[in-house]
């Protein structure tokens, strides 16, 4: 049995005061900012287990709340199990969800640049599977997507996590090529956290720190062969930590809201009415700066933290709103399911007087990446393909296992992604992370990094990339995981550069 603890929250807390201190004294400045209002999570309830019982919350299957795991001296080890699980969701039987450990979601994990992260992972389930670890920079051995684990099967995955890993939200998953979408649509995954540098400033350290990880699900009754797959699987049920439109009590000026989308195929277009929210990290570890939006569009595999200012909140819960979002064109490949605006989530400030805390004004450097070395297209798009019918393609081919791109460790390249299809498509490739240069030609502004990409009709995405540290196979594809279990995905050989050979 490995050895795991789900730690109590005393280091945070004294972390936190400390950091409340710290920000007494320096006086910061206030910067120009709009008044937000706040969303929280049942992300809450998991640290409920470990010692943290300030907000009460309803677990998924209304039995055992989520646990917690954090690294101790630089190991986490702990047992996971893939299995079938009852559970009751929106007050409503769910039989037989895939599940890890029993629950929705899985236990989150919690680790630091240069830990070691040991899981004894166990199949239950009657059907192979393996892990993923999204987001996370580890060797293509280690993050080995390729690994069948049959049905009975266990192995004991050893992760590195590499010391220049930058600090961010990430989660877990299968990634079992073709069985993907449907393994996570009932139920498999869960949180990854990565603590460091960006935890540390002080104005962070003091927020009150929630998680969202988002999922949909179908209803008991409905049959997911009869969905329309082609387009992505949506259910009809979206959840907060296995929950229905969670109520959130803010304790806090400043929520640090951290969000993970990990629904298969649906997109979240998130907006407090009348408010700004301020992101400070995405999918690929903390922004150089601070960046007001109106709204956030968080598509399949993407990451999101915001940072939200709560002290002159109405006693009235707020909303936090899941706008429609139109993804696919009409045509033969059909239409995604009917959207309508809902509210996903609600707060309520729960204090009478808070602490004001202003915002950090900068929070991690970001160099650009240098000139590439090669530029590579790739094109986006459906198609028939012999034997297979109807697949989603990579430059005119589908999936085949066989290695499609081949590139050099210690290399930089320019990837120029192009749309040809019907849909929206979000773009992932693991390992190594990513920097996007232009849309459609145009510059970007900020320079940021990433893991995923939304790639939207007709539209070209140029991105830079540095492959670094490791070598190996490895993928890429679109993350509407439907159309990467039915070809949209590539294999990528990073390959140590050829000796020089000297007559």
């Amino acid at each position: 049995m490995a050895q795991h603890q789900c730690l109590p929250v005393t280091n945070r807390k004294s972390l936190r005061n400390r950091a409340v201190n710290q920000v007494k004294k320096m006086g910061i400045r206030r910067r120009e900012f709009i008044t937000m209002g706040a969303l929280g999570t049942l992300g809450a309830f998991a640290l409920k287990s470990c010692g943290n019982s300030s907000i009460p919350n309803t677990p998924a299957n209304n039995e055992t709340p989520t646990q917690v795991f954090r690294s101790e001296n630089g190991l986490l080890e702990i047992d996971l199990t893939a299995q079938y699980s009852d559970l009751v969701l929106a007050e409503q039987p769910f039989p037989q969800m895939m599940t890890y450990n029993g629950q929705i979601p899985a236990p989150r994990l919690e680790v630091n640049a240069g830990d070691r992260l040991i899981i004894h992972f166990k199949n239950d389930l009657d059907q192979a599977t393996n892990l993923h670890f999204h987001g996370l920079h580890l060797s293509p051995d280690q993050d080995n997507v390729f690994l069948k684990i049959a049905p009975g099967q266990s192995h004991t995955y050893e992760l590195d996590i590499h010391p220049q890993q930058r600090a961010g939200t990430h989660w877990y998953h299968p990634h079992l090529h073709g069985s993907v979408a449907e393994q996570l649509f009932r139920g498999l995954a869960g949180i990854i956290v990565v603590r460091g540098a960006l935890d540390e400033i002080p104005e962070i350290a003091v927020a009150q720190e929630e998680f969202f990880l988002l999922q949909d699900f179908a209803s008991p009754d409905a049959n997911s062969r009869h969905m329309n797959l082609m387009a992505g699987r949506e259910g009809s049920l979206r959840l907060v930590n296995g929950s229905y439109h969670p109520s959130i009590e803010v304790t806090e000026d400043l929520l640090r809201l951290r969000l993970v989308n990990a629904s298969p195929s649906r997109f979240y277009h998130l907006e407090i009415k009348g408010q700004k929210l301020v992101q400070i990290s995405n999918d690929g570890g903390a922004l150089s700066q601070p960046i007001e939006i109106d709204k956030l569009l968080l598509t399949p595999g993407q990451r999101a933290e915001l940072l939200i200012h709560t002290a002159d909140l109405p006693d009235i819960p707020i909303h936090l709103l899941n706008l429609p979002y139109k993804r696919t064109q009409m045509g033969m490949m059909g239409n995604q399911t009917p959207q309508t605006i809902e509210a996903i989530a609600d707060f309520k400030r729960a204090a009478k007087d808070f602490d004001v805390v202003y915002l950090p004004e900068t929070l991690q450097p970001i160099e650009q990446l240098p000139e590439p070395q090669q530029t590579r297209q790739f094109t986006l798009n459906h198609g028939m393909v012999k034997g297979q019918g109807m697949a989603f393609l990579i430059n005119g081919e589908s999936y085949s296992g066989a290695v499609q791109t081949e590139v050099t460790l210690d290399t930089v390249e320019d990837w120029e992604i192009k749309n040809m299809g019907t849909m929206d498509h979000p773009f992932h490739i693991h390992t190594n992370k990513f920097q996007i240069i232009s849309r459609n030609g145009i510059p970007e502004e900020m320079i940021v990094w990433h893991d995923t990409v939304l790639v939207k009709v007709g539209e070209t995405i140029k991105i830079r990339m540095k492959f670094e540290h490791f070598t190996g196979e490895t993928v890429y594809h679109c993350h509407i995981l439907d159309h990467e279990d039915l070809g949209m995905m590539g294999k990528l050989k990073i390959s140590a550069p050829t000796a020089a050979i000297f007559g």
